[in-house]
């Protein structure tokens, strides 16, 4: 009998939602204005932020089992920047504070530095339609699962 592989895993959705948050960035950057396109685009970051914490956890939880504790550590050092990033966006957009959007887009930057982008995969405005309302009708904190309807013929 066969190994299942689980092709979905933690990993493997991290780095679509980088991937993701890295073509919104993008997006925003090349905007001119603040439409709503723009909130719902932020509003998506937030949402996938909080997805990457989320996973981030269950990353280190597997690893704090078999004891890799320095390991699952690190790990966490690494991103210690995803919440307090999340919770900066999404002050920002609950207060509508949006002249201090572009800062806080801008400190998100070198985290996703490394992911290349030679044509946008998520093109679809379904994404993203609608993100900002539901981030301003949900609680502070929540992931929203806006970013989960991924495939994973989009990465």
């Amino acid at each position: 009998m066969s190994r299942v592989v689980n092709a979905d895993n933690v990993g493997t959705q991290r780095q679509r939602l980088r991937r993701t948050i890295a073509e919104a960035l993008r997006r925003l950057m090349a905007k001119g204005d603040l439409d709503e396109e723009a909130r719902d685009l932020a509003a998506l970051i937030v949402f996938s932020l909080r997805e990457i914490d989320d996973g981030i956890e269950q990353t280190t939880a597997a690893w704090e089992k078999r004891d890799y504790y320095l390991k699952a550590d690190r790990f966490r050092q690494d991103w210690l920047w995803v919440t307090p990033s999340a919770d900066e966006m999404e002050k920002i957009l609950r207060q509508g504070a949006w002249e201090r959007l572009p800062a806080a887009l801008a400190k998100l930057l070198p985290y996703f530095s490394d992911i290349t982008i030679n044509r946008m995969v998520r093109n679809n405005n379904e994404l993203w339609d609608g993100c900002y309302q539901r981030l301003l009708n949900s609680p502070p904190g929540s992931t929203g699962r806006a970013a989960t309807r991924l495939s994973p013929a989009t990465t």
